[in-house]
C-alpha cells in the first residue's frame, strides 16, 4: 500500500471509528468530530474530525467541545490536530479558541514483518526485558518513565495498572532493567479488528542511550504484534525517537500536534 492509503486506513480504522483506550471510558460522535471521554486521570479529547469539515464548522466543534468538557467539571481536554486534517488554518482557530500547542510528533508506520527480525533486535548484555503482569511491574515502568522522560508518571501509573487488572489481552506494557534497576520500559496498544498496533512510550534513561534497548523494545513489541496478525505498527514519535524509528524502516504519513484546552475552575 502506498503511505496516502495507509494514512487513509489508519484514519478510517483508528481515528473515525476509534475504540475507547481503557476501561471507563467511552468514544462518542459529536457533529463532525469523534471524541473519547473518561475520567479526570484519562486521556480526554478530540481524535477525528470530518475531512470536509470548513470554517464555520470547526469554530462551532471548538465552541461545543469546550463547553461539553466544562460541563463535566474536566480541568483540561485535548485536541489531537493531525497535519493532514481540514480546514487548513485549524490550529489557528483552536489557538485563537485558547487551546494551547504542545511540541508536534510524527506519525509513523511501519509493516510489522519488517521489524521481527531486526539486527540487534536483543537488548544488549546485562539488560532483560520482561512484560509487566503487576503493581510491582507498574513501578518499575512508571520509574522508568520518570528518569527516561524527566517528567510524573502518575497519570501513566494509573492508566497501565488500570488496564492490566481490567483489560489486559489488547495491552502491553515493557520493562528493561539492568541490575535490577528500570532502565527503559514501553506499552503497546493491541486494536482488534484493525491492521495497527500502537506503540507507546518507549524511552530509555539517558545513562544507556545509544546500546540498543530502544531497538530492543520495538522489535520485541512487534514480534507481538505480529503474533496477532496485526499488519502494522504505528507510533507518535517524539523528535529524538524519530530518526532512530526511520533509521528501523519506519514511513512518515504527517505530524500530529496536541492542541490543549485548560479549563478555568
Amino acid at each position: 500500500m502506498r503511505p496516502t492509503e495507509i494514512r487513509d486506513l489508519f484514519d478510517r480504522e483508528l481515528r473515525e471509528h476509534a475504540r475507547p483506550d481503557g476501561p471507563g471510558v467511552r468514544v462518542e460522535r459529536s457533529g463532525p468530530l469523534v471524541r473519547q471521554v473518561g475520567g479526570p486521570d484519562d486521556w480526554n479529547g478530540v481524535v477525528w474530525s470530518e475531512p470536509g469539515l470548513d470554517a464555520e464548522g470547526a469554530d462551532a466543534a471548538i465552541a461545543a467541545q469546550i463547553a461539553h468538557w466544562d460541563g463535566l467539571g474536566h480541568e483540561a481536554f485535548e485536541w489531537k490536530l493531525y497535519s493532514h486534517d481540514g480546514p487548513a488554518d485549524l490550529g489557528e482557530r483552536l489557538r485563537a479558541a485558547g487551546f494551547a500547542a504542545e511540541p508536534s510528533e510524527t506519525l509513523l508506520v511501519a509493516p510489522v514483518e519488517s521489524l521481527t527480525g531486526l539486527p540487534g533486535a536483543h537488548p544488549p548484555a546485562g539488560v532483560e526485558l520482561r512484560a509487566v503482569t503487576d503493581a510491582a511491574g507498574v513501578e518499575l515502568v512508571a520509574l522508568a518513565h520518570e528518569r527516561a522522560f524527566g517528567t510524573d508518571a502518575g497519570r501513566l501509573r494509573h492508566q497501565v495498572l488500570t488496564r492490566l487488572e481490567q483489560a489486559p489481552d489488547d495491552f502491553v506494557a515493557l520493562v528493561a532493567s539492568a541490575d535490577g534497576e528500570p532502565v527503559g520500559s514501553a506499552r503497546m496498544e493491541l486494536y482488534p479488528g484493525t491492521a495497527f498496533a500502537g506503540l507507546w512510550g518507549g524511552g530509555t534513561v539517558a545513562e544507556w542511550r545509544g546500546r540498543g534497548v530502544y531497538r530492543a523494545l520495538v522489535a520485541y513489541r512487534a514480534r507481538i504484534a505480529a503474533e496477532r496478525g496485526y499488519r502494522y505498527v504505528q507510533v507518535d514519535a517524539t523528535d529524538m525517537s524519530a530518526p532512530i524509528l526511520r533509521r528501523l524502516g519506519f514511513t512518515a504519513l504527517g505530524t500530529t500536534t496536541p492542541y490543549v484546552y485548560r479549563l478555568a475552575r
